[in-house]
């Protein structure tokens, strides 16, 4: 465990290096005084059986392996820690000191009290928590305490408390905290007034109010009606903001079997409103998707050949004897007139085909064989 090897090497230092505690010791009580020997760490240099510590005016911090020592002296009653170096009292920071009566945190740098700080101190009685940075407190802190009779939170940074009707001390001090005279101080000012608590210095217990007037924070005019007037705005602001999920939410609401009834009051047979549309609307993409590319793998090629067909090009076997034919049909002779004899040659035009020569012009051997003849 490293927390018992750790102990186990404070404790090493600690023999090789003793401090010395001033110890008041009669038959009943062990009193042994610490302050101001610029301690950091609680000192193991101690009687087990002590019964009143003070700690005042050091550099203790309170962590982890502090809260370990202290937790060994279980006949502790009075704890003085007040004028240190502590910034947040963790949870189950006593937890071990179940005959704990006084508990002096004053005048350190406390910012945040957790919920289960003062877990197992049963029998506390004094807690003073004064000239500190506490700026939001809540009684369910204090609720497992049940023998407490003194709570002092004065010069803090409260402007807030929200206190419970089952929280009963005999006695708490508020002074000095910066109190603002609105509907989050309302639940403090029932409770001063119905319960048998003694605020204590209560003259100069005030609160800051609108035009920035100091009045005492049991007189304070705050109302009830508009507060609850506020909250309740409040909680229709916030339950209306989201307005795109209150849409969706109502729609949903609505479309459900439970909330749909038909013309003859029966439920109408309606299915929930899932996520299939989301799975249609994938389908949906993928087929026009591929559609879209099959079509364009058909097209390419014919609007590729129809791009270059417009270009010149050599002509062909085959475009010549197009090309001859159609000279044929042009150059064949008119019919002759019944009964009409005529001693004109009869120029007949065959059929030839044209050979390409390697030089790429058209053989006609129609030429040939005409020259021939008038020989």
């Amino acid at each position: 465990n490293m927390k018992l090897c750790w102990l186990v090497i404070w404790a090493g230092t600690l023999f090789l290096n003793p401090v010395t505690a001033d110890c008041n010791i009669t038959s009943q009580t062990v009193a042994c005084e610490e302050s101001r020997k610029n301690l950091f760490n609680i000192s193991l240099n101690l009687f087990q059986n002590i019964t009143k510590l003070s700690l005042k005016n050091n550099k203790i911090t309170l962590e982890d392996h502090d809260k370990e020592i202290l937790g060994c002296f279980t006949n502790l009653t009075e704890l003085h820690l007040n004028e240190n170096n502590i910034t947040v009292l963790k949870n189950n920071s006593f937890y071990n000191l179940k005959n704990l009566v006084t508990l002096d945190i004053s005048n350190n740098c406390i910012s945040t009290v957790h919920k289960a700080a003062f877990a197992g101190l049963n029998q506390l009685s004094v807690l003073n928590l004064s000239y500190n940075m506490i700026a939001q407190l809540d009684s369910d802190t204090f609720t497992s305490l049940e023998s407490l009779t003194v709570l002092d939170l004065q010069y803090n940074f409260l402007k807030y408390f929200h206190i419970k009707s089952s929280f009963k001390p005999i006695k708490i001090v508020l002074a000095g905290n910066p109190w603002i005279c609105s509907c989050d101080l309302l639940d403090l000012q029932i409770w001063l007034s119905a319960s048998d608590v003694t605020l204590e210095n209560e003259s100069n217990t005030t609160c800051t109010s609108s035009n920035m007037e100091k009045i005492s924070i049991k007189m304070a005019a705050i109302q009830t009606a508009d507060c609850k007037i506020k909250k309740t705005s409040l909680e229709n602001t916030v339950t209306s903001t989201p307005a795109v999920n209150l849409t969706s939410s109502a729609l949903i609401t609505a479309l459900t079997p439970n909330n749909i009834t038909g013309n003859n009051g029966t439920r109408a047979e309606l299915p929930l409103v899932g996520k299939s549309w989301t799975f249609l609307a994938g389908v949906l993409g993928f087929v026009l998707g591929t559609t879209l590319l099959i079509f364009t793998a058909v097209k390419c090629p014919a609007w590729y050949h129809y791009l270059i067909s417009y270009r010149h090009r050599r002509l062909e076997e085959n475009d010549s004897e197009m090309f001859e034919q159609e000279f044929s049909a042009d150059m064949s002779p008119s019919p002759t007139v019944l009964g009409t004899t005529s001693e004109e040659p009869i120029v007949i035009f065959e059929k030839v085909h044209a050979y390409g020569d390697e030089d790429g012009f058209i053989e006609d051997k129609y030429i040939d064989i005409y020259v021939n003849e008038e020989r």
